[in-house]
């Protein structure tokens, strides 16, 4: 990288020309306190960890939505959210050194992809907007809630105020209730109506139009997150952003070509100025 890229992407995070767009990678320093295991943030990592440290099938394997549709089927919805809760809700994790950081920085409108709460800990200080991913719930038309942090607790919300940070939750958190997208069934429904325009808020939509992202901690070789990404970064300027990807494939290169990704070949540790986790 470049020192000059480098002092772009500082700058458009900072003025909010650049949307930080946050995958399971950022997570990857993140520990649980007490026993110093790894947070399951990856794929592999949550079918492991819902199946009681065993692997699954080789076909449930490949993508944890497939997995978790597998149990939700044989045990249940509710089975799978108390699983996300117990993860993320539950246990008391270390901070990691990617939102400490994005916390310096305080963007004005970030997307995150993973299900814990360290993104929504770095805005405890400062009211700001929540918007989370919702599936297969009746009564409405759309697929997020809506909430508004006012610097003790959230509250539900009918409209979004752009005055303030917006924290974009799609795939869901246990904050302030516990709320996933997590099987196949859910992705589906989730990611119909995001092309069809209901998965995100009006006011989101004015606000992305010509935006930049910057893709940190995230892999693209699976269609679930491809599908997700590129509906969620729809109406971005030109190129779109950049992905750090240290060692992309072949199908991450043809991909993000597509759809005006540049790669960089680097960590995103190495980005920040922290120590590569082992």
């Amino acid at each position: 990288m470049t020192p000059q890229l480098r002092d772009t992407l500082l700058a458009g995070l900072r003025d909010g020309s650049i949307v930080p767009y946050l995958g399971p990678g950022v997570l990857a320093d993140v520990r649980n306190a007490a026993t110093g295991a790894a947070i399951p943030a990856d794929s592999d990592s949550l079918i492991y960890a819902m199946n009681d440290g065993k692997p699954m099938a080789p076909k449930l394997m490949y993508e944890f939505p497939r997995a978790a549709m597998n149990v939700e089927l044989k045990r249940g919805r509710s089975t799978v959210t108390k699983f996300l809760t117990r993860v993320y809700g539950d246990t008391q994790w270390t901070r990691g050194a990617l939102h400490d950081w994005l916390k310096s920085l305080t963007p004005h409108y970030v997307i995150d992809i993973n299900r814990d709460t360290q993104l929504q800990d770095s805005y405890a200080d400062i009211p700001h907007n929540l918007i989370v991913g919702i599936a297969r719930i009746g009564g409405t038309d759309f697929r997020y809630k809506l909430y508004f942090w006012n610097g003790v607790s959230y509250q539900k919300s009918e409209v979004i105020n752009p005055a303030i940070p917006i924290l974009f939750k799609p795939m869901g958190t246990p904050k302030p209730e516990p709320v996933y997208i997590a099987s196949d069934a859910d992705y589906v429904d989730f990611i119909t109506e995001l092309m069809g325009g209901f998965s995100i808020p009006p006011a989101v939509k004015e606000l992305r139009k010509g935006k930049q992202y910057l893709l940190l901690g995230m892999r693209l070789n699976r269609d679930t997150e491809r599908m997700v990404m590129a509906d969620m970064i729809h109406a971005a300027a030109q190129p779109a952003g950049w992905i750090f990807i240290a060692e992309p494939t072949d199908k991450e290169r043809r991909f993000c070509r597509k759809v005006g990704l540049e790669i960089i070949p680097s960590d995103i540790f190495e980005f920040i100025g922290a120590a590569i986790p082992a």
